[in-house]
């Protein structure tokens, strides 16, 4: 086997492996040392900074973007919008697959149960439903954002 075959066959094990380094020092000096990265990591590190720090300062985060958005638009619409907020911290997609149609589009009736959009964490997708009955007026959110959790998603009727 010559080296570069030797050098891809290292590449695919830590590719299908949960390590994210690896390294190998050869019986004749020989080095390698190979990462990769882990969107998940970046997650992870997001994750405590939204989590634990903002206890006190995430309430109070969502509150500045409610008001402005009553400053574009009369007060009485506001106070019969609520939010529907992400559960968990992750990755937002609004439909199952790159090009498919959105789960929850501006102007859908939502039943209560049914899936408005996915939340990946940890190389997990989480379907994320309806709570309630309720119609979509915005979504908050692009597809592919890094959310937080209380994160308003979108803004129901």
């Amino acid at each position: 086997m010559n080296k570069i075959e030797e050098i891809k066959e290292y590449i695919s094990l830590l590719e299908n492996s949960s390590l994210s380094v690896l390294e190998i020092e050869k019986e004749d000096g020989t080095k390698i040392h190979l990462e990769k990265e882990h969107p998940a990591q970046q997650i992870f590190n997001a994750s405590p900074i939204g989590a634990y720090q903002p206890a006190a300062t995430d309430v109070p985060a969502p509150a500045p973007v409610q008001p402005q958005a009553p400053a574009a638009q009369p007060a009485a619409p506001e106070e019969d919008a609520k939010t529907v907020n992400a559960p968990i911290v992750g990755v937002f997609y609004a439909a199952s697959a790159p090009g498919k149609a959105p789960f929850a589009p501006v102007g859908k009736k939502v039943s209560k149960g049914s899936t408005v959009c996915i939340i990946e964490a940890m190389k997990c997708m989480n379907e994320i439903q309806a709570e309630d009955d309720y119609e979509i007026v915005e979504v908050l959110v692009k597809d592919g954002d890094l959310v937080e959790y209380g994160q308003p998603l979108f803004k129901v009727k």
